[in-house]
């Protein structure tokens, strides 16, 4: 034995040597890392710079408000469209053209007007002699600013394009008139005609429409959904909130009931998880029997094809049956790893009554995520802010649109010079129009880099300010596990002392680590984007070396914040630069490979159950909440187009929100487990080299310890 643990030890780094001057977080300790840190502070400044120049130049009024074909603003307040805060096409079949997915650009004229069509209306009919006049009145509104038919024919205004050859009604989606067009047993109609004696050319002219309104909607459709989600927030956004303070609490009690009843809690976690999965598997079958005989409930999935409307599919037995069968093999897996794992689950559960008693003595630890989320938020906000101000910083570029065949077509003009070129005599049907925000100048060519260096920046100070909750963490627990005589010997404030040490010391090797992971991260982000360019592409090769590569850098991306997490304990209890930590903690859970397998992953899949568990109550509660299937509070529940855009809301939220708070528990677990490796190494156990786990947790892992011994030499 003595020969295969030389060898073992020789393949996996040194053992921590005895050191008798050795009481926990190393107190004497110098900067790591600086050329990361002065890196870290170079980037945030440039970070800065870039923020203020797209903060100068960007105008998010260009993302709130639409544009008309001038570049000008609907409904902003101080200008002439101040009362006109809808933008209308004068025709929607245009949008389909291919253009629109180059330039983001309707080839029509576009205006702002103060409310969408009603009726239909062609400009032949409003403009009869037999027609009132009050239909030319209110068709003018829906002609270009100024416009007057004196001394021009139908043919003429038509032709200089000074108002829409029909009008026909429409609904304001994203401030935008577009074809109020309905489904009739499949098929596209329209109601409310308004005919004149001229009545056949306004009823070709209505067919033409409607089938550019077909095929508009297969392009609007995405938006509308789009629309009826963003109602279903602005109707609920307070019921989700409150779901999430649910949570919230929820979570908070369960965490403090671990501090006090660890052993009894998790049993009481496994017993939920299986009853509320019980109860799941029994709802849906209640569901699946009164659907029998339902007229439609036999169709298939497959012929119904994908819908919008997601709750098409809860009327179908085959949807219920495809829950039933998920639930009952997540409910026999949970199962079965709760037999073959009973014996290390109660090791398991002897490691969270040891992370409960660190805990205890680190009550702050509880809440100081909230501080770690509220840093991440502020990121987000600089990030999402900056991302805004970037892609609206740019100018309103027009270009030439015509309908035949034009040598200055796409050609960038002047609108207020346009009409005294020669570009009009030689298209007579040319318009300059607004086509897009750019730009020609240094500042807009190199846009592009702006926008991927804020994409950086954010992964990189969003993995830094992680990075710090995690070493924050790790460095009060270990203080806690090495001190001998606890509490007496450990700090009056641990996480604050903590944090100092991180900041003062370690703010180059947070950023190294974060550093790595963000470049790993946007790698995989480029490799997403390219992945998305290339879904209609036949080339098989390409899109089977690209998943190799999404593959690949996933994997790299998940061992990298393993090791990080590990390379972070290390720091905040010796103090070393992140590559040296990297490499002790690596070689370190290497010669304890058995206990992370069977250990330190069973605490983390109870934890997850936990976590399993405040999601499922929570989700359960808000589906029947926005389902109206609580008798008490029924009528309290708003009305909404998808049920399941605030559930699935809740229910991300929930998961986060548990994380959160479970994630204190699984890095106290982490550092504890990474100390009680290192402890096992520095002593033996003797009065002279005495170990500094506490009596409890050292009687369940020294047992452990021999039993695997045992069956490894009896192997």
């Amino acid at each position: 034995m003595g020969g295969e643990d030389e060898n073992y030890y020789g393949k996996h780094g040194e053992p921590q040597k005895y050191d008798p001057n050795f009481k926990g977080p190393t107190k004497d300790r110098g900067c790591t890392d600086i050329i990361c840190c002065i890196l870290l502070f170079i980037a945030i400044i440039g970070y800065f710079a870039v923020g203020i120049v797209a903060w100068t130049h960007g105008d998010p009024r260009k993302v709130i408000y639409p544009t008309n074909s001038r570049g000008e603003f609907c409904g902003q307040a101080g200008t002439p469209n101040e009362n006109k805060p809808l933008l209308f096409y004068f025709n929607i079949a245009k949008c389909v053209s291919p253009l629109v997915l180059l330039e983001f650009q309707c080839p029509t004229t576009q205006i702002c007007v103060e409310k969408c069509p009603e009726r239909y209306m062609t400009y032949i009919a409003a403009s009869s002699r037999r027609a009132p006049a009050s239909d030319l009145e209110y068709y003018k509104q829906f002609c270009v600013p100024g416009f007057s038919n004196a001394g021009k024919s139908v043919p003429e205004v038509l032709r200089d394009k000074d108002c829409p050859a029909m009008l026909i009604p429409s609904k304001p989606l994203t401030q935008r008139c577009l074809p109020a067009v309905s489904k009739q047993n499949g098929v596209i109609t329209v109601a409310n005609k308004t005919t004149y004696e001229d009545g056949e050319a306004h009823t070709m002219n209505i067919t033409d429409q409607v089938e550019g309104a077909k095929k508009a909607n297969v392009v609007l459709e995405a938006r509308q959904v789009g629309m009826k989600i963003f109602e279903d927030f602005t109707v609920s956004w307070y019921w989700i909130i409150i779901a999430l303070v649910i949570a919230m609490l929820l979570s908070l009690l369960f965490v403090v009931l671990l501090r006090f009843l660890a052993g009894i809690m998790v049993w009481v976690m496994i017993v939920l998880v299986i009853i509320v999965l019980g109860y799941g598997i029994f709802h849906c079958s209640m569901e699946y029997v009164r659907l029998k005989g339902d007229p439609g409930a036999d169709v298939t999935l497959k012929d119904l094809g994908f819908q919008t409307d997601l709750r098409v599919y809860l009327h179908l037995r085959q949807t219920w049956l495809a829950f039933i069968i998920i639930l009952c093999i997540v409910e026999v897996l949970i199962i079965l790893l709760l037999i073959f794992l009973r014996k290390r689950i109660l090791i398991a559960i002897s490691l969270i009554k040891e992370a409960s008693r660190a805990i205890g003595y680190v009550m702050s630890s509880l809440f100081f995520p909230l501080l770690t989320f509220l840093l991440v938020c502020l990121v987000i906000a600089y990030w999402a802010i900056t991302a805004v101000f970037l892609s609206t910083s740019q100018e309103a570029v027009y270009k030439v649109f015509n309908e035949t065949t034009c040598e200055y077509a796409r050609t960038t003009c002047n609108p207020e010079t346009f009409n005294t070129t020669n570009i009009t005599k030689t298209c007579p049907d040319a318009r300059c129009l607004f086509a897009f925000y750019g730009g020609e100048s240094y500042y807009h060519k190199y846009l592009i880099f702006f926008q991927i260096y804020n994409a950086f920046m954010f992964l990189w100070l969003a993995n830094f300010v992680i990075a710090l909750g995690q070493v924050t963490l790790a460095g009060a627990f270990s203080s806690y596990y090495w001190a001998f005589n606890k509490p007496d010997d450990m700090p009056a404030f641990p996480i604050s002392a903590s944090m100092g040490r991180a900041l003062r010391y370690h703010t180059g090797s947070l950023a190294f680590g974060s550093l790595i992971l963000a470049i790993v991260q946007l790698i995989r982000i480029m490799l997403e984007y390219l992945d998305h360019k290339l879904k209609g592409a036949e080339n098989k090769c390409a899109r089977f070396l690209l998943c190799c590569l999404k593959c690949c850098f996933w994997c790299l991306e998940k061992f990298i914040k393993f090791l990080n997490r590990n390379a972070y304990i290390m720091i905040a209890i010796y103090g070393t630069n992140f590559c040296t930590s990297a490499r002790n903690a690596f070689f370190l859970l290497m010669r304890n490979i058995i206990r992370v397998a069977v250990l330190d992953k069973v605490t983390d899949f109870l934890l997850f159950l936990g976590k399993l568990l405040v999601v499922g109550c929570v989700g359960i509660l808000s589906f029947f909440f926005f389902t109206n299937r609580i008798d008490v509070i029924k009528d309290t529940s708003p009305p909404l187009n998808y049920y399941w855009v605030p559930i699935l809301t809740v229910i991300v939220g929930s998961y986060l929100i548990a994380h959160g708070f479970f994630s204190v528990y699984g890095m106290c677990v982490d550092t504890l487990f990474l100390c009680f490796c290192d402890d096992l190494e520095r002593n033996d156990g003797s009065t002279e080299r005495p170990y500094f786990m506490s009596p409890e947790l050292r009687e369940i892992l020294l047992k452990d310890s021999d039993t695997s011994k045992a069956s490894e030499s009896q192997g």
